[in-house]
């Protein structure tokens, strides 16, 4: 097996909350820097912005998740990962069809571009990306799992949008493939604080808003290859493969 450094929350500029420093090249650039082989792309309700930087990823020898950070009807923001443009660009027509499109005039909320390789501006998000979907955690964790994704139910060791903040507890038939934490908790403590199983995977991440965020928290992938189907097994702890946190 061979060791992978992973950080799998990341936003780029086209999440309202991050800096405008966060493009597609930049982020790729850091991310070499802070020794990272692996990063998500979990930009508010959005995956628009995961596809250039897998390209820049792949040239650079980064892989790149291409997905978003979802929140829920709850409130409740989940990361969830796709392995091709074919099942992104499928759940990107499930988040349009269930946002609830909230004006954001003249980035009042915060600027929200789409953007290519070279930081130009293709598009600007017009409606306020953070706004909680039409559909809850249940739901959104099916369409997930119907498009083969992984389902990581984010920060959950935090008070703002965390599964247990928000919901209190970990719903019994939710499918998931791990769960996110924050900060310098250790993982020890965020089990015994909320009676997770050792058979449930923790992912540490940074949850980057700015660039010298990224890879602040990571995770150590155990697991033969840096692909998508070699994650999913080590977040199942399923033949050898493994996720470290500490």
């Amino acid at each position: 097996m061979h060791s992978f450094r992973a950080d799998l929350h990341i936003h780029t500029v086209l999440s309202p909350c991050a800096e405008l420093e966060m493009t597609p090249r930049k982020i790729v650039g850091r991310a070499v820097e802070a020794g990272l082989q692996i990063i998500g792309i979990t930009d508010h309700n959005s995956t628009l912005n995961a596809e250039v930087v897998k390209e820049l990823g792949s040239e650079r020898g980064i892989l790149v998740l291409m997905g978003a950070e979802v929140t829920t009807r709850e409130e409740v923001h989940c990361l969830a990962f796709f392995e091709d443009t074919e099942r992104r660009k499928s759940f990107q027509t499930f988040l349009d069809e269930n946002s609830i499109r909230i004006p954001n005039p003249d980035g009042h909320f915060g600027y929200q571009p789409v953007v290519d390789a070279d930081e130009n501006i293709l598009e600007m998000i017009p409606y306020f990306l953070t706004a909680a979907l039409k559909k809850g955690i249940n739901e959104i964790s099916r369409k997930v799992m119907e498009l083969g994704g992984i389902f990581i139910p984010a920060h959950v060791n935090r008070q703002m949008n965390g599964l247990f903040a928000q919901l209190g507890f970990l719903p019994p038939d939710l499918h998931f493939d791990a769960l996110g934490i924050t900060g310098k908790m250790i993982s020890a403590d965020v089990r015994k604080q909320y009676d997770l199983k050792e058979s449930i995977t923790l992912v540490r991440n940074s949850d980057a808003h700015f660039l010298e965020q990224i890879g602040s928290s990571y995770s150590i992938f155990e697991m033969k290859e840096a692909r998508f189907e070699e994650i999913k097994l080590a977040l199942k702890q399923q033949d050898s493969r493994r996720v470290r946190t500490e």
